[in-house]
């Protein structure tokens, strides 16, 4: 295994919505968009690869049940000043699950993309 990206996949309601909200909101670039039913937008190692009901991924699976967008799984982006961070996309019209909640490791809150995955934004506690 040579590739030293990371993959994650998130299906999502509206390929073009999700593209538009990844690159404006955290500043992805896109990759490949064949929108409307696949995506890949990369952010350093990360390649997030958004796929639409019209994807082999948004498929049914053979007992018949569907795909969908949301849940609880995530990927963790770090920021140096999570309050400010917050602010900025409040401003922009990104929703939240949470308030920032602070624990021993650092600080973090869950954003929601438009079809309801989530995004940690995360700020490392200070280190003495």
């Amino acid at each position: 295994m040579s590739d030293s990206r990371i993959n994650v996949r998130y299906m999502v309601g509206d390929v073009q919505q999700a593209v538009d909200w990844y690159v404006g909101n955290f500043g992805f670039g896109v990759q490949l968009n064949a929108s409307p039913a696949f995506a890949s937008v990369e952010r350093g190692p990360l390649r997030l690869l958004l796929s639409g009901r019209g994807s082999s991924a948004g498929r049914p699976m053979p007992d018949g049940r569907q795909t969908e967008p949301g849940g609880w799984n995530r990927f963790q982006l770090v920021v140096e000043d999570l309050g400010a961070e917050v602010e900025r996309l409040r401003a922009q019209g990104v929703k939240f699950r949470n308030e920032i909640l602070s624990g021993p490791g650092g600080s973090q809150i869950l954003a929601e993309d438009p079809s309801g995955n989530v995004v940690e934004l995360f700020q490392p506690a200070a280190r003495a």
